[in-house]
């Protein structure tokens, strides 16, 4: 591999440490990074997943915050990175982000990393990002796994478009109105649970959306990697009987049925186009906007200005 700053250069505050990674017992030495914010996406299961981009960065860092030292060690102990790790998660981003923004503010190159996958999705990043922004830092990234987008990839539902609603409220009422809310969003819906939840959530979904489309997506990336699909109330009822819920899950669940549109619904909107244009225009513009045939839509219209006129107006 090409080697970058030579063991032992100086970080900005003077400290002295490798900057190295190892790949498959090959050792590389990361130059340092240009002052500023690096997002880092790392690994949501298999240690193999990450990036040479994420693991150049994050040796390359002088400082890399994370939600859990603990975990983030266990992947800097994989691939022999050394950088100085600091914890930012929910419960101490008051304190730790001045102190992150004064590395930022001495001229220091940070990483943000989450315990698994690409940061801010479902953590707190984005508040030290706006004020990174805000105090005129660069802020960047290394883009790689997530567990929302493999869980999306993999169900076989459609992928045009997308909302991702995180975590689901914890208690039923609670959780019944949200649904209720993302119920018309024509999207596929993406979400998370944890594995104690997950039956009582899916019921609650099949309640109020219906007989969608879903998939459950447990593990992925793991050994034990396990993607479920079938209808809400028919996977609600599978792990309601006591369908394996351990570790990580990702709901994904297909977009509303787009409904038909009545007879008087076309009719109102010909009744309007035929206000301002030919049959022939408003024609095409209702059936473009309902996506009715073309030919029932014109015969709509026939009638319509037969009924109007007394005789059908073809212009």
């Amino acid at each position: 591999m090409q080697t970058g700053k030579p063991t032992g250069a100086r970080d900005r505050g003077g400290e002295a440490r490798p900057r190295r990674y190892t790949v498959a017992g090959q050792a590389a030495e990361a130059p340092r990074l240009p002052p500023g914010l690096y997002l880092v996406a790392t690994p949501i299961g298999n240690l193999r997943d990450i990036t040479l981009r994420a693991l150049e960065t994050l040796a390359g860092a002088d400082l890399v915050a994370c939600e859990d030292t603990r975990v983030t060690r266990k992947l800097f102990d994989h691939y022999g990175l050394s950088a100085p790790l600091i914890a930012y998660h929910d419960h101490n981003a008051a304190t730790a982000r001045p102190k992150i923004l004064d590395k930022l503010a001495a001229g220091g190159a940070v990483a943000l990393v989450s315990d698994a996958g690409t940061p801010l999705i479902s953590d707190p990043g984005y508040r030290l990002v706006r004020a990174a922004a805000e105090a005129g830092h660069p802020v960047t990234a290394a883009p790689g796994p997530s567990a929302a987008l493999m869980a999306l990839t993999v169900a076989g539902l459609p992928t045009d478009r997308f909302f991702f609603d995180g975590f689901l409220p914890a208690k039923e009422t609670a959780r019944r109105a949200r649904i209720a809310e993302i119920a018309r969003i024509p999207a596929t819906l993406v979400l998370f649970e944890s594995g104690p939840r997950l039956a009582a959530t899916l019921a609650d979904l099949a309640a109020g959306l219906g007989a969608r489309a879903a998939s459950i997506a447990r593990e992925l990336t793991k050994l034990h990697e396990e993607v479920r699909r079938g209808d809400l109330a028919a996977l609600a009822a599978d792990y309601a009987a006591g369908a394996e819920t351990r570790g990580e899950i990702v709901i994904v669940i297909a977009p509303p049925a787009a409904e038909q549109p009545s007879g008087a619904d076309i009719d109102a909107l010909l009744r309007a186009a035929l206000a301002r244009t030919s049959v022939k225009e408003a024609v095409a513009e209702v059936a473009a906007a309902t996506g009715e045939p073309r030919r029932a839509v014109y015969s709509r219209a026939l009638a319509l200005t037969k009924d109007r006129n007394g005789a059908p107006d073809q212009t």
